[in-house]
């Protein structure tokens, strides 16, 4: 069953300097139980679009279309937002220390939703958000349940923000980058605990992340952002075994192997994103990348259709060998 259907969608700052385009006709869909895997660097529209999506914004122009379980949510009313929000669309956000009341225990901060959405009395939201603490894997959920956030790890912090954000059985969860400066073994705790709530509750899911790693064993279909447009998306699968968009090869080139001996130098991608108030011509990611040729500084690559089923990728030269869009007809047979 279709949860989200996003078409065409557009987010745009005025700025002092012009428009800045950061959502730049992002387009997919996520069905009950799917997840989906949002990556690319800092800047590329990620956070931007999860906001987008869940109407969070209220500065920028929005265009496009976010339809929600058949309802439209560009647009819409700021009741009918408030109404699906922790109802029925959750969100874990990047910093719990900033997302979270520091003057409210986190009991209530659970409870509150609970008490809104569901009509619960005090005790029955008490006893829930007791159990839902416990679900997270945070010890002595009793106890914790009158903590202040400011007496909880970094780990424990997130976990309180995912059981606030699941707390009443949301149909569709966006986690924007919910690992961020947490250690690698907390993260993995955190990432395995999403899994396991979206896949126990069929949940759908937006897990948004920097890293294709994070993003690997645990996503359906990703979905690579740059520049804040969509270069290349696919099955999970499909897209590590036949990379077609050489920015989704350097974000593969630059994540960490274990295999490598250590002190190993890091791959990275040279040079900077561009100025998304002031776009050079052609593709965006054409002065970073290796493989770029005169036609990918003039004109920008079409999302294109790949021979693999829902693969897509904006490339003229596609990794691989394999055949890109059509040029523009002044620049065929241009090499």
């Amino acid at each position: 069953m279709r949860v989200l259907d996003v078409t065409d969608l557009r987010t745009t700052f005025d700025t002092d300097r012009g428009p800045l385009r950061a959502v730049d006709g992002v387009s997919f869909t996520l069905d009950r139980g799917q997840t989906l895997g949002v990556v690319g660097e800092s800047g590329c529209g990620k956070t931007v679009l999860a906001r987008t999506v869940m109407g969070l914004l209220g500065g920028p122009r929005v265009s496009g279309s976010v339809t929600f379980s058949g309802t439209e949510l560009v647009g819409a009313p700021p009741a009918t937002l408030r109404s699906l929000w922790g109802a029925h669309i959750g969100m874990v956000f990047q910093d719990p220390m900033t997302s979270l009341n520091p003057v409210m225990r986190i009991g209530r901060q659970i409870a509150e939703p609970l008490r809104l959405h569901l009509g619960l009395g005090r005790d029955e939201a008490r006893a829930t958000a007791v159990s839902l603490l416990g679900q997270v894997g945070l010890p002595s959920p009793e106890a914790r349940y009158r903590s202040y956030p400011g007496e909880l790890s970094g780990g424990m912090r997130q976990r309180v923000m995912i059981a606030i954000a699941v707390a009443c059985a949301p149909r569709l969860l966006l986690a924007d980058e919910p690992t961020t400066g947490l250690d690698v073994t907390v993260q993995a705790q955190i990432l395995d605990l999403l899994a396991g709530m979206a896949a126990d509750r069929q949940m759908a899911m937006v897990l948004i992340s920097h890293d294709l790693a994070v993003v690997a064993t645990r996503t359906d279909h990703i979905l690579v952002m740059y520049a804040g447009r969509v270069v290349e998306q696919a099955p999970t699968r499909t897209l590590f075994s036949a990379t077609a968009m050489p920015y989704t090869e350097a974000l593969l080139r630059s994540t960490p192997r274990l295999a490598n001996p250590s002190h190993t130098r890091l791959a990275a991608i040279d040079g900077r994103p561009p100025d998304l108030v002031d776009r050079p011509p052609g593709c965006p990611f054409a002065p970073r990348c290796r493989y770029a040729q005169d036609l990918c500084r003039a004109e920008a690559p079409p999302l294109v259709a790949a021979e693999a089923p829902d693969h897509r990728y904006a490339c003229w030269f596609p990794l691989g060998g394999r055949t890109g869009p059509t040029p523009p007809a002044t620049d065929r047979g241009r090499s």
